[in-house]
């Protein structure tokens, strides 16, 4: 979730606390116990819903333990829409992940960490990740739709190593507010860094 909005209606409601509890009871168990160690039907026990209401929720296992990494990558397409497209590409992908972050509330930011460690650990987590990856840079792509198909491409890949490069330096403490620094110098470092000599 992002903005603390609330839903319309009670039905609503019911369902978006359903959804936040098998999240957050996801993570935490999956954490315990391991991903790949972890029957979904553990996770169904301890939220107390049926199949059924899950399916109706999450599509896998793998779809809700990466709720906070689909949650930040559907704000980012959102950001990328209402960000003024004007200026280098580079600059347009960063100032939309840096407006991505600020939306983010608390909430994400506690399971966002948990669900990098479990992607690390989980191989098959990992493959699902990679795939909704690489989905999201195609989409990203059909956004942007440049003249250069081939130069946005690598544009998009460069960004995401970047955006992984400042996870990477993120995940020892995870302070909230140090990601959108560790972003903006990580993608200044992907600059200089393509003008290394050997």
């Amino acid at each position: 979730m992002t903005t603390s909005e609330q839903p319309a209606t009670l039905r609503e409601r019911k369902k978006q606390r359903t959804r936040r509890a098998l999240a957050d009871t996801a993570v935490t168990l999956f954490g315990e116990r391991g991903f790949d160690g972890t029957p979904l039907d553990a996770l169904l026990e301890q939220v107390e819903v049926s199949r059924r209401t899950f399916f109706r929720n999450y599509r896998s296992k793998e779809d809700v333990a990466l709720t906070a990494v689909k949650q930040l990558w559907s704000a980012y397409l959102q950001a990328l829409d209402s960000t003024v497209k004007a200026g280098p590409l580079a600059d347009v992908l960063l100032s939309a992940m840096l407006a991505t972050l600020e939306r983010m509330d608390d909430d994400w930011y506690r399971r966002f960490p948990p669900t990098l460690r479990l992607i690390a650990d989980s191989p098959a987590l990992d493959g699902h990740s990679l795939r909704h990856c690489h989905e999201v840079q195609a989409e990203i792509a059909h956004r942007l739709d440049g003249p250069n198909p081939f130069e946005l491409r690598l544009l998009i890949e460069f960004f995401v190593a970047a955006w992984h490069s400042a996870l990477d330096a993120w995940l020892p403490d995870c302070r909230p507010g140090e990601l959108p620094d560790l972003v903006r110098e990580s993608c200044a470092s992907m600059r200089s860094a393509l003008a290394l000599e050997a």
